[in-house]
């Protein structure tokens, strides 16, 4: 019964996006449904929960035939984080286990990117991400003993769409597409240091 959730949130957002849905009401519409999603932690199988070593996983728990969006469990051991980086696209995730703590990054006029608020994402929190709004940031595991899990949802394949990791001091991007853990496209953010 446990992956019917995954299945009814798959089915759910689908509609939402063939409504045509605005920026503005997935986050309001579709963030209910992440949320419903995360509300309990009963439903990701293990296969999708298990950390890496040395730097964080990307599993492709989902990804729309459409590249309209898909579904990616983070899995953070203690005390791994990502580079500063962006998305181009929006997203939403919710926090499954543990505990994220996400950092806004804002350019400035030399070029570099300065660290701006951050805050702490709880199981149950969804937050979003858009280039229209806010879409550079840095996450880490909030937590130095334990794991954290949480549930992207993002606007296309993730997994196959160009970004940019920057360097903050001089403001430097580096293009990289991440790939997944569970596929044969190899898991590229273990190369973007």
């Amino acid at each position: 019964m446990a992956d019917g959730k995954l299945l009814h949130f798959v089915k759910e957002l689908t509609l939402l996006l063939e409504q045509q849905a605005s920026e503005a009401e997935i986050f309001t519409k579709g963030k209910k449904l992440l949320e419903n999603l995360i509300s309990v932690d009963d439903w990701l199988p293990e296969e999708f929960t298990k950390p890496h070593p040395q730097y964080y996983q990307q599993y492709l728990l989902y990804a729309d035939p459409f590249d309209r969006f898909s579904i990616v469990s983070f899995v953070w051991a203690p005390g791994q984080k990502t580079p500063v980086h962006n998305h181009t696209l929006w997203g939403m995730v919710g926090q499954l286990r543990g505990e994220e703590k996400g950092t806004h990054y804002h350019q400035q006029a030399d070029g570099s990117y300065k660290a701006g608020s951050s805050s702490i994402c709880s199981p149950g929190h969804v937050d979003t991400v858009s280039p229209n709004t806010h879409d550079i940031h840095e996450v880490a595991n909030n937590h130095q003993d334990q794991t954290s899990i949480s549930i992207h949802v993002y606007g296309g394949n993730i997994g196959k769409v160009q970004r940019a990791v920057f360097d903050p001091s001089t403001g430097t991007e580096k293009i990289f597409i991440s790939g997944y853990a569970n596929t044969l496209v190899p898991n590229l953010w273990s190369q973007v240091k």
